[in-house]
């Protein structure tokens, strides 16, 4: 009998797929990866997943590795992906397709199954991942078969399948919009949010942020240390990733800070509308970028921010473990070695304020930078620089005159 390792949430669609795949021929191995996605009770879910009928089912519990190695890095490259998503989802999926493959070696499966469409991004990142590591991986995407979709084209049909077969589906209203989770944030897309003209921050009801209006009416202050570009502490207190991640996640939720509403261009070519929140890595992004303001070199920062678009695609579009990204994320390792220091940020409905920031390797000089007389910056010698940036211009000036 062929197996497989599935991808498992415990919901509706992977409790069907487990079903399916037993159907056809296969002994399953449920893999649920823990990346803090609220749930009632992890263990009933992997009870579950052998009520149905799973050769095993197991929790990996990720969440520390999901913020050190894949968030952190990518926010050392202050890559948004079109200028304004901090990828919370996307960071989560290459992880995923590790974990599932490492179980899947484990227990000797011949494919590797997950439930994601055949119209989002899910689907390349978790494949493009898991080819990645696995060149002969199997993959088995059932929503892009046709027999799949025939059997199941929507939710009534599902939760049919699930009482013929006693699968414990719970019985609940349908949100007017579907969610992912995890510990860096929410997302929130499809249903009413696909009608732009709906207001999607006052349609969702956030789990991880107040609005700023109910925020509270006094500014809250927050330090954060970094070490190399990694963030270490938070308010004096030494902390691991994932518990800097959690802590400024409550900061944050609690000042209205971090929701955006954009509509991006999803890698399978259509855009779609998304709200997401993520209230800790929006405050550590902005206290990465502050403090780099003191310690990186301009050149060497403007290379980095022309660079880190390419940083978002790659990981957006699922190209994680790649040559490129390979390279990328050695680079942006030696680029951060000075940016060490504290900063503290002022928090207020949904704002973000630098109150202080400081540094032993800071390039701030204020005997240069200051405007007052003095100092050992010679204002005479800025008449040659000019002179000679100036050269192409009166060259072509005299050659090609413009009309003013």
């Amino acid at each position: 009998m062929p197996s497989c390792v599935l991808a498992y949430s415990g919901g509706l669609d992977t409790s069907v797929i487990l079903g399916w795949l037993m159907d056809e021929g296969y002994e399953v191995h449920a893999v649920y990866v823990d990346l803090g996605q609220p749930c009632e009770d992890r263990e009933a879910i992997l009870q579950k997943a052998r009520d149905i009928g799973a050769a095993s089912s197991r929790i990996v519990d990720a969440q520390e590795e999901l913020c050190r190695d894949f968030a952190f890095p990518v926010l050392q490259w202050q890559a948004k992906y079109e200028g304004v998503y901090l990828l919370g989802t996307s960071i989560a999926r290459p992880l995923i397709s590790k974990v599932c493959l490492q179980v899947a070696r484990e227990v000797g499966a011949d494919a590797y199954a997950h439930g994601a469409t055949g119209k989002g991004n899910d689907q390349c990142r978790f494949q493009l991942a898991a080819e990645a590591l696995d060149p002969n991986v199997k993959l088995i995407a059932p929503w892009r078969m046709e027999s799949f979709r025939s059997a199941f084209p929507g939710r009534t049909e599902m939760i049919a399948y699930c009482e013929e077969r006693n699968i414990p589906v719970k019985a609940s209203v349908a949100k007017p919009y579907s969610s992912d989770e995890n510990c860096l944030h929410i997302s929130y897309e499809a249903g009413a949010l696909e009608d732009l003209e709906v207001n999607g921050v006052e349609l969702v009801e956030f789990g991880m942020t107040t609005s700023p209006q109910q925020a509270p009416d006094a500014v809250e202050k927050v330090t954060i240390a970094f070490e190399r570009g990694v963030p270490t502490h938070v308010n004096g207190a030494a902390l691991s990733p994932l518990q800097i991640v959690k802590q400024l996640n409550e900061i944050g939720g609690r000042n209205g800070v971090g929701r955006i509403d954009m509509v991006e261009n999803r890698f399978v070519g259509m855009k779609s509308r998304g709200v997401y929140e993520a209230p800790g890595m929006t405050i550590l992004y902005d206290a990465h970028r502050v403090l780099e303001q003191l310690t990186l070199d301009r050149d060497l920062t403007h290379l980095r921010d022309r660079l880190a678009p390419e940083v978002a695609e790659l990981v957006y579009y699922g190209f994680w473990y790649g040559a490129k990204m390979d390279a990328l994320l050695a680079f942006i390792q030696q680029t951060q070695q000075p940016v060490t220091g504290e900063v503290t940020l002022a928090l207020y409905k949904g704002n973000l304020m630098v109150d202080s920031r400081k540094s032993p390797y800071s390039l701030y000089d204020e005997g240069i930078a200051t405007m007052e007389g003095g100092g050992s910056y010679n204002q005479t010698d800025a008449e040659g620089f000019l002179r000679i940036q100036g050269l192409p211009c009166r060259v072509q000036g005299r050659v090609r005159p413009r009309d003013y």
